[in-house]
């Protein structure tokens, strides 16, 4: 994998694998009936508070990409290196809130399919998206990112 300082080679669009899992997941669940996940007020109101979080964090981070003037877009290259905001906490914030969504978006739907697919959407997001960010940063920003690999997770 070459690594370019001008932008990431995203192979993945993020969402994508999510989308397709809750797609797959909810049809899976119409044909085969079998991973039913819970059910009811309780599950209903888990599901929005955990979609909840996730869009708090995507509007977070989004918030602190709009403040240092960089790209959210996944296929351009950034102008900036974010280390405040949620990136003290996860190097990937938005990737974070998204599993916060596919997970609540499960709960509505009431069944455990899209989970499933939840080791395939990590490969995915791992090797199709992230790797290809790093690498980015790392040609772009050096020392400085490598630092702050160092002091924060890719995930939580």
């Amino acid at each position: 994998m070459a690594l370019h300082a001008d932008k990431p080679a995203t192979r993945i669009l993020p969402p994508a694998p999510y989308a397709a899992a809750l797609l797959g997941g909810w049809w899976l669940d119409r044909q085969v009936h079998a991973l039913p996940l819970g059910g009811g007020a309780a599950t209903h109101a888990l599901g929005w508070l955990l979609i909840g979080i996730g869009l708090a964090l995507f509007v977070w981070t989004l918030w602190t990409f709009h403040r240092h003037r960089t790209t959210v877009n996944p296929y351009r290259g950034a102008s900036e290196l974010c280390m405040d905001g949620p990136f003290r906490f996860s190097r990937n914030p938005i990737y974070v809130g998204d599993w916060f969504i596919f997970a609540g978006v499960a709960l509505l739907l009431e069944t455990g399919w899209p989970l499933v697919f939840a080791p395939l959407i990590w490969a995915m997001l791992r090797y199709g998206v992230i790797r290809h960010e790093e690498a980015h940063l790392q040609a772009k920003f050096g020392d400085e990112y490598s630092a702050y690999k160092a002091r924060v997770r890719r995930w939580l």
